[in-house]
């Protein structure tokens, strides 16, 4: 890397010792950040699918540095959202970003009880969503209750879990089961995913695929192709399952190619020349799953690509002064703006960056395993 990665993840921490205690001050769960300021969810309140990310970061930033102001902002923020368990009705396939980077972090690293029976709480609820025809239902929605997506990939990490934790293997068989249907039903002959894909909920038969939050219907929307990516690895550290590594390394190959010269990535492989929209999410995520696939593998081209990406977000879009409570900017939730933000600081970015600097500086706590 062009950028010292240890120096990095210094000056990080000390930027969220400022902004924690602001968060922690206003009793919320960040979402995004603007004009120096933190702003809670678009949707859902506490419900909203990325409240897993900000204790996740709080506790990459405890490894890192042992501060135990980051422990408390964890498990302040890890409260939030166990309360969200009775609330019920919001929550979705994403449990697994919500529990696993909060409670089940918490239970990792700590041993804590209460933390231990939410984490399978949540995974139950998981489990419960996985339909008998084929795949875990993405959204509550009654005319999306045959939707599936690309992004659930990385959910599963919570059900291979649970089965470690419970030895059950009723969870790790649905992770499987739909991570099977996610390799037959969304990879695409030349390595890109689809986001979205319906299905007949009575039957089980493919439907087609659903324009989601790239550019169009068939398009390459990067940050479904950095769940994928990140999504397989994961799934083969947690199975040894070499379908899922081969997997891994097909949307890797895809993605790779189209990361810009500049190191950052655009919101779509497919969006229109000269468009610039931007999504440095999919890129911190993408960096996580090369470096995986790095170790796995040996390849010294993942670790080129994971270098280029995080060099580009390094040189262009990491904010270290005031205007912004987070770090990374240029974070794009939807090519069409769906009101979750465009090129802002948005909370699992900083998540995603953190953790790719913390597998390279050996302080990765490896929270989705």
């Amino acid at each position: 890397m062009r950028n010292n990665p240890a120096e990095v993840a210094l000056k990080i921490a000390e930027k969220f010792r400022r902004s924690a205690a602001m968060a922690a001050q206003e009793g919320i769960l960040p979402y995004k950040s603007a004009d120096g300021k933190w702003i809670t969810s678009p949707y859902d309140g506490n419900s909203w699918w990325t409240g897993g990310f900000w204790p996740g970061l709080m506790w990459q930033l405890y490894c890192q540095t042992k501060d135990e102001q980051f422990r408390a902002e964890a498990l302040r923020s890890e409260a939030m959202l166990t309360d969200e368990l009775r609330v019920f009705r919001y929550l979705n396939h994403d449990v697994g970003f919500m529990y696993l980077l909060s409670s089940g972090a918490n239970y990792k690293l700590t041993g804590d009880k209460q933390a231990e029976q939410d984490t399978l709480h949540a995974a139950n609820l998981l489990m419960g969503r996985y339909s008998p025809v084929g795949y875990i239902r993405a959204w509550n929605e009654k005319h999306k209750m045959g939707y599936a997506i690309i992004d659930c990939m990385m959910n599963l990490s919570l059900l291979f879990r649970a089965t470690r934790m419970t030895e059950d293997p009723r969870f790790e068989k649905v992770a499987r089961l739909h991570a099977d249907m996610t390799m037959r039903e969304f990879i695409r002959p030349n390595g890109s995913v689809a986001h979205i894909v319906e299905f007949d909920p009575a039957t089980g038969a493919r439907i087609g695929e659903v324009a989601g939050q790239g550019y169009a219907l068939g398009s390459s929307w990067s940050r479904g192709q950095a769940w994928g990516l990140y999504g397989f690895t994961l799934a083969y550290l947690n199975t040894k399952d070499a379908r899922y590594l081969k997997t891994a390394e097909r949307i890797a190959s895809y993605f790779a190619a189209n990361i810009r010269e500049d190191g950052l990535t655009d919101s779509d492989f497919c969006q229109p020349a000269g468009e610039e929209r931007v999504d440095n999410m999919a890129g911190a995520i993408a960096a996580c799953g090369f470096l995986e696939l790095h170790k796995a593998t040996g390849k010294a081209e993942y670790l080129a690509a994971a270098e280029k990406l995080l060099d580009g977000m390094i040189d262009h879009c990491c904010d270290f002064g005031d205007s912004i409570c987070g770090i990374l900017t240029h974070c794009t939730a939807s090519y069409h703006d769906d009101g979750a933000g465009r090129h802002n600081n948005i909370t699992y970015g900083d998540y995603f960056l953190v953790e790719a600097l913390a597998k390279i500086n050996g302080t990765d706590p490896m929270l989705w395993i």
